[in-house]
């Protein structure tokens, strides 16, 4: 195994050479047993239940997607206020949850106020007897300021976000004596907007074991499941695969109180999958990655709250109960108010084989030509003062795979684009061209830190603008050395934090988070990497309506 593929070691194996409001219901809601209960039973006595807890997504300044997860089938239902006591409610009625969609739904919020907390319960109500509901779960968030002004807080202009990657890598899973993933806690202490998750939302290829030898001595214990304990073919094991997160009390504290913006990577189908990809692994029966991809797009868009909502099954209308088959596409981008946009991106279904990519015309690249305009295009109508890139793979680290192939954009040549290179150049030279500001690109992936400046004196591509990339995570994953930079796009590595040996487990530090504030009143955007543990690492602060930094 090369340093390419951090996440293909298995843990204990050398690689070769908002808010206190909440507090009370959710230390309530940590004691339920939801290791007895997996999946809805056939026939169940009592009301319905939401063990999973709830979660918002994809929240703008008058929107918002509300996630649960029922025990049995239910009517899912929604009530909002803009008080903690609920002396005033709005009701919204959200999805019948059954078996298609593994008995969760999503239910959009529309009309809501912009800058303000939004108090929620979700309800689930007996199919058959809708006076018949069990406990209410509740869950905050914030809607995207309306305005640009400056102030803090709810009602205020000013902005803030974290972001990473990578749960439960390598074999590193929920651990009861660290209290499950701690590094949820450390965001939710923050009290950002939103979480941006850069993919690897799970291991689909990584087994978890009750427990693994630490380095050096002693032992990491996990909580284990059934679907975790293989590697996911089926439908059925992609999903226990996400409902596995959902054991980790602080992950389920965190959902209640902060929105997420998702995204996906590799590992949520196989390490540097691609389509059309045929497997070479023994641990498989299904060895087309198309088939195991389509199962777990399916599971992910269950398990999150993104996107348009749609028709799907369980669902009608402006609800949704999850995924289905008709799906949805991962790349989208969110108005976070005047001072914020963020694309995200989908850097795996649409991208080409993974290769020495030395190609001199290369139209399909990471993105995919469709895609590719799409971001032009959406880059360019852009008015928001900062535009977010979330990319779920590096720019200009060089991510091998195997001996010869690449799996990200950089392939290793410091000179001019080839391959997937040519795509991004193809980005750039359209955001200098058209006069776009502010972009940042901010990513996850490969298990470290660091902050990438880019800029055109350095660089063997020359018609772009000055941007900066910034690298953070894993959140519950192991560690793993430094990759080298492709000095194509000129970038400078101004700051770098990556452990000296592989699959550093996380009780031994290195797992990492990044912090975003915008500024509404001066419009600057501060950067600070993060370690678990509190420690800030690194801060850049951007100054806004320049073209590059």
């Amino acid at each position: 195994m090369t340093h390419a593929d951090p996440d293909a070691t298995p843990a204990g194996r050398p690689a070769p050479a908002r808010r206190a409001l909440l507090r009370g219901t959710l230390a309530a809601s940590a004691a339920l047993p939801l290791l007895s209960r997996t999946a809805p039973a056939q026939a169940l006595s009592g009301r319905p239940e939401a063990r999973w807890g709830v979660q918002t997504g994809d929240v703008t300044a008058d929107s918002g997607l509300v996630w649960v997860r029922a025990d049995r089938p239910a009517r899912m239902v929604v009530e909002t206020s803009a008080t903690e006591s609920f002396h005033r409610v709005r009701r919204w009625h959200g999805p019948l949850l059954g078996p298609g969609t593994d008995f969760t739904g999503t239910t959009a919020l529309r009309g809501l106020p912009a800058g303000e907390q939004v108090h929620y319960r979700v309800l689930l109500a007996d199919p058959d007897d809708p006076r018949r509901t069990g406990e209410p779960v509740r869950g905050t968030f914030r809607t995207a300021p309306g305005a640009r002004r400056a102030g803090g807080g709810a009602g205020g202009g000013d902005v803030r976000f974290v972001w990473s990657g990578d749960i439960a890598g390598q074999g590193w899973g929920i651990n009861p004596d660290r209290g499950g993933y701690p590094i949820f806690d450390e965001m939710a202490a923050l009290d950002p907007d939103f979480f941006l998750n850069s993919g690897d939302t799970i291991y689909a290829d990584g087994p978890i074991e009750a427990t693994v030898p630490l380095p050096g001595g002693g032992v990491w214990r996990n909580v284990t499941t059934e679907e975790k304990s293989k590697v996911a073919e089926t439908l059925a094991e992609f999903r226990g695969n996400y409902r596995y997160n959902l054991l980790a009390r602080s992950l389920r504290d965190f959902n209640a109180r902060v929105p997420w913006i998702v995204q996906w990577d590799d590992h949520e189908v196989h390490n540097n999958w691609y389509p059309g990809q045929l497997l070479d692994d023994d641990r498989y029966t299904v060895k087309d990655t198309d088939v195991l991809a389509a199962r777990s797009l399916r599971a992910f868009r269950e398990y999150f709250p993104f996107g348009a909502p749609h028709t799907g099954p369980g669902g009608h209308g402006g609800e949704h109960g999850g995924g289905g088959t008709d799906g949805g596409r991962v790349h989208r981008v969110l108005r976070h108010g005047p001072l914020l946009d963020v694309f995200v991106l989908d850097m795996r279904a649409y991208r080409n084989a993974n290769s020495p990519g030395r190609q001199p015309d290369d139209r399909r690249g990471i993105l995919g030509a469709e895609q590719l305009r799409w971001l032009k295009r959406e880059l360019s109508r852009s008015r928001a003062v900062w535009k977010v890139i979330a990319s779920d793979m590096p720019l200009g680290l060089v991510v091998p795979d195997g001996a010869t192939d690449f799996e990200a954009v950089a392939q290793g040549g410091p000179g001019a684009p080839l391959g997937r290179e040519l795509q991004i150049a193809e980005l750039l030279r359209h955001i200098k061209h058209r006069g776009v500001t502010g972009t940042v690109w901010l990513t996850a992936d490969v298990h470290y830190t660091s902050a990438q400046h880019y800029e055109p004196s350095r660089a063997a591509f020359q018609d772009f603008a000055p941007f900066w990339e910034f690298v953070s995570g894993p959140l519950n994953a192991g560690g793993f050395p430094a990759l080298k930079l492709d000095g194509t796009f000129g970038p400078h590595q101004a700051f770098l934090k990556a452990p000296e040996s592989a699959n550093v487990p996380p009780s031994a530090g290195g797992q990492f988070f990044g912090q975003v504030d915008i500024d509404a009143a001066s419009g600057e955007l501060t950067v600070r990497l993060r370690e678990e543990g509190g420690a800030v690492l690194f801060t850049r602060t951007l100054q806004p309506g320049r073209a590059g930094q």
